[in-house]
């Protein structure tokens, strides 16, 4: 919906405007409808608005409550903000506004830190009171939240570029960041990033600065994956589960005053929702597919799936086919609207659909979040099968590289224990979870998804001043699937109950078809312009200077990219050539 930005200062000053108009231009793609800025004694705040919900200069933000006495920056969607409205009129309160944020304003007075729990949809927010900041993230970590602090101020902002961009950031590579980035697919678990100056708030945490510069982060929500004391049947699952995503979808597409859409990939989770929909009785719904050239291994698009899927169901649908000469000179622009290296190589068709869709419409529906929530990657089954302790199991089938592997691909200053398998353990580790595939899909859910693709779809949709919601993602859906018995997620080759949902609904080759993913071939297999494109990259006088790779390592990929893929089929090749490719257009690039 939006980007925020924001400084609070420590040494008596008041924040400077020149400081927040550079961190609120690095945010103007993620809202072109309308900017703003305040400044009260220490505390500065900006905005970029993308208007999605009451469209009037009434929620211009940041938003201010003078009678109240507090200010706002938010980012997201609160889905019940109508219900809360109501609750909070009940008791007494005014409102000068009819979208939902001026809620989260009450809310917070009437329920001070507390009001997070009666939050239900996707965002980032900070508020001011006076004393001290208050800020949030939502519990899936949909909606961003970057940070930087020194002994004189507290910034924080929407993305990496406007923390760059006001200065003073330690740009230093962090080494525990550098080594989940190469061997989780480019996953950095908050509160890391790649930059030792740059931290993010964690997915259902609240933080609160005060004027001196102390800071507390706590938790105000937590994932169980146990099951419940009276056991269900699988017809009952089937039916709440049915319920609850159906449930979640008309939330997303009731609360925008603007028209909804679907980014349609022609798989099951996309599929579904078009299903869900049609079934709720929205007509004239539109559709969005991409699709990109074919190589000797792999299609580059599942036109042939969309385009059924759209024919069942009668929906307005656009189909866009974007050859390789397009992409290769498109691929730096996505990288530049990446708020941290992300080497799926679907982030630049979610930047170039996201193009085309946001001429259309404002906000779509996508399907991020069911292979995690039920099970649907290949992956699963292979770690159930697996012998040993649980991150031995996990390890085996998920690690880009294994840590003898890491030590050969960076350089001395860089290497360092196993930090990702510390990690991983403690996080398997974690109480209340039943089975190992509970803990797995728990882990999941709650960290792996949030750095993957969720802030994949975030970033490129924004970048174009698009909303992207994921009903799979609705935490109350999420809590419900978690408490699921893992077979039911497994079976029939993943997302079983899905499935079944599925079944008489969609086109039965849409729901047995084998599970697909985003295709972008070209950075799959190299060669050709994208094999040049990378080695002019690690090869550069910028990369050599930063020395974080070991030449004999880039040189054996690039002597043989087609040989050297991760364990979830990704090229090591690309994945070293983005992180420097980011690296020298967000870094190295950056205002001093």
């Amino acid at each position: 919906m939006c980007g925020i930005c924001g400084e609070l200062r420590f040494d008596g000053q008041s924040p400077s405007p020149e400081t927040l108009a550079r961190m609120n231009a690095q945010l103007a793609r993620r809202g072109p409808d309308d900017e703003g800025q305040h400044i009260d004694g220490p505390l500065g705040l900006g905005h970029r608005r993308l208007a999605v919900i009451d469209l009037s200069p009434r929620s211009h933000q940041p938003m201010r409550d003078a009678q109240l006495g507090l200010s706002l920056v938010f980012n997201g969607a609160i889905y019940n903000y109508r219900e809360l409205r109501a609750e909070l009129q009940a008791v007494g309160y005014t409102f000068f506004s009819d979208g939902d944020t001026e809620v989260i304003l009450k809310a917070y007075h009437r329920w001070g830190e507390n009001c997070v729990q009666h939050l239900h949809g996707m965002f980032a927010f900070a508020l001011w009171d006076g004393e001290r900041l208050f800020a949030a993230r939502d519990r899936l970590g949909i909606k961003p939240f970057y940070y930087s602090q020194t002994a004189g101020h507290f910034r924080f902002a929407s993305n990496t570029q406007a923390l760059l961009a006001a200065g003073e950031v330690d740009t230093a590579i962090d080494p525990v960041a550098l080594h989940h980035q190469l061997t989780l697919h480019a996953v950095v678990p908050a509160p890391r990033t790649i930059l030792q100056g740059v931290r993010k708030l964690a997915p259902g945490h609240t933080l609160v600065i005060e004027r001196d510069g102390s800071r507390r982060s706590c938790p105000y929500w937590h994932l169980e994956a146990t099951r419940p004391a009276e056991p269900r049947h699988e017809l009952e699952w089937i039916q709440l589960i049915h319920d609850g995503l159906r449930q979640a979808v008309e939330r997303r597409l009731s609360v925008a005053d603007v028209p909804v859409g679907v980014l349609l990939s022609g798989g099951l989770d996309s599929s579904l929702l078009v299903g869900l929909l049609a079934e709720a009785g929205v007509r004239d719904l539109r559709t969005f597919s991409i699709g990109f050239e074919d190589t000797a291994e792999e299609e580059g698009s599942e036109f042939v799936f969309s385009d059924a899927v759209a024919s069942a169901f009668g929906t307005r649908h656009t189909k866009y086919h974007i050859p390789n000469s397009e992409v290769l000179p498109r691929l730096p622009e996505a990288v530049d609207c990446m708020a941290e290296p992300m080497v799926g190589q679907d982030a630049v068709a979610f930047y170039l659909l996201a193009e085309r869709v946001s001429q259309q419409v404002k906000v779509v529906q996508s399907g991020q979040g069911a292979d995690e929530v039920f099970g649907g990657y290949f992956w699963y089954p292979r770690m159930l099968e697996e012998q040993g302790s649980d991150l031995e199991r996990f390890a085996h089938h998920y690690f880009d590289r294994d840590h003898t592997e890491f030590l050969d691909t960076v350089t001395g200053p860089y290497r360092g224990p196993d930090y990702t398998a510390d990690l991983v353990r403690r996080r398997l580790h974690e109480p209340a979870a039943d089975t190992f595939l509970d803990r797995v899909l728990r882990f999941d859910v709650t960290t792996l998804i949030v750095d993957d693709p969720v802030k994949r779809v975030d970033n490129m949709t924004m970048a174009w001043g698009l909303e992207a919601r994921v009903p799979f993602l609705d935490h109350e859906l999420v809590e419900l699937a978690a408490q699921m018995p893992p077979e039911l997620k497994l079976g029939d080759g993943g997302k079983r109950v899905l499935k079944r949902i599925a079944r008489g609904l969609l086109p039965d080759p849409v729901i047995d078809r084998p599970k697909g993913y985003f295709p972008m071939p070209a950075l799959k297999y190299v060669r050709g312009d994208f094999l040049v494109f990378m080695r002019e990259i690690l090869d550069s006088e910028a990369c050599r200077r930063r020395g974080v790779f070991e030449r004999a390592y880039v040189e054996k990929l690039l002597a043989e990219p087609d040989r050297h893929f991760t364990r979830l089929q990704g090229s090591k090749l690309w994945h070293l050539a983005l992180l420097e490719l980011w690296l020298q257009r967000n870094v190295d690039t950056a205002y001093t």
